[in-house]
């Protein structure tokens, strides 16, 4: 019996020691690791972490057992690790939201730059529609001043007509009818007129007669001619300048010399131009280019 009280008191001791070393190790730790703290603190007090917190402090001496604890308990262990882990969740979160900063900023930048290009390509554009409008300007006053140029030299010579073609009709002696030769004449002449502007027609009428018997036959004459031309081409008669010449002599020809007087009589038919419808044609060259 005394034997086996000894055995117990022996292995109650055994079994009080973790706790005690536990107690012990806990207990200067504690005030080393608040001391330690202090003085970290007194040392930097402007210290900074990307948490913002202050940074762990490792434990000098690691109590009665040294590094290891063998009877260290669970909730002891966790006690132990729990500033770690929550240290750890803190820098996760952090880098996550440095990350999620970061596509932001990305994002941001990346939407930037595309809008900045668009609006470049957009006054690229512009500038180019602008180059081409003034070209175009530019096209449309050189027509512009072409055009005045060429109203202002028609408007210089309107009066100045220029003789084109010219036919003689001939009259036997007493009469005053056109011929089928005399017909085709005229046709050939009053045809390219039609629908023309800028024209005038002269007819001279000469007779072979003598004072006012002769201007009368001469004028009988022409105005056979204009009443052709009026009726059968639509010449009007405003462009038309009838003249009974009478037996006055022609013109002197190219050589100097006068030319004889005719028996019977003749009418002399002059189609003569201005520029006008120089100007019709060039306006309207000018509409269709635009």
């Amino acid at each position: 019996m005394r034997n086996r009280a000894v055995v117990a008191l022996f292995v109650a001791f055994l079994l009080s020691l973790p706790a005690l070393a536990q107690q012990s190790s806990s207990t200067p730790s504690n005030d080393q690791s608040q001391a330690s703290s202090q003085s970290t603190t007194q040392a930097t007090p402007t210290s900074e972490t990307a948490t913002g917190k202050a940074p762990l402090q490792y434990e000098s001496r690691q109590g009665f057992w040294g590094k290891v604890n063998p009877f260290a308990r669970k909730k002891y262990v966790q006690k132990q690790t729990q500033p770690i882990r929550d240290r750890v969740n803190e820098l996760d979160e952090l880098t996550a939201a440095n990350s999620k900063m970061i596509k932001d900023v990305d994002s941001r930048a990346q939407s930037g730059i595309q809008m900045a290009s668009n609006k470049a390509n957009e006054a690229d554009q512009h500038a180019v529609d602008a180059g081409n409008k003034a070209t175009q300007a530019q096209n449309t006053a050189t027509q512009a001043n072409n055009r005045l140029t060429t109203v202002e030299n028609v408007v210089s010579n309107i009066d100045q007509y220029k003789s084109t073609n010219q036919t003689e009709i001939r009259f036997r002696p007493g009469q005053t009818v056109l011929s089928q030769q005399a017909k085709q004449a005229l046709d050939q002449m009053a045809e390219p007129v039609k629908n023309q502007r800028g024209y005038i027609i002269e007819v001279q009428g000469f007779s072979s007669g003598k004072g006012q018997a002769a201007i009368q036959t001469s004028r009988k004459m022409a105005d056979a001619v204009v009443r052709y031309l009026v009726e059968n081409h639509e010449i009007p008669v405003y462009r038309i300048y009838v003249l009974g010449m009478g037996n006055a002599p022609a013109q002197t020809a190219e050589n100097g010399e006068k030319p004889k007087r005719m028996s019977g009589g003749r009418v002399e038919v002059s189609l003569l131009k201005n520029d006008l419808e120089q100007l019709a044609s060039s306006g309207a060259a000018g509409t269709s280019q635009q």
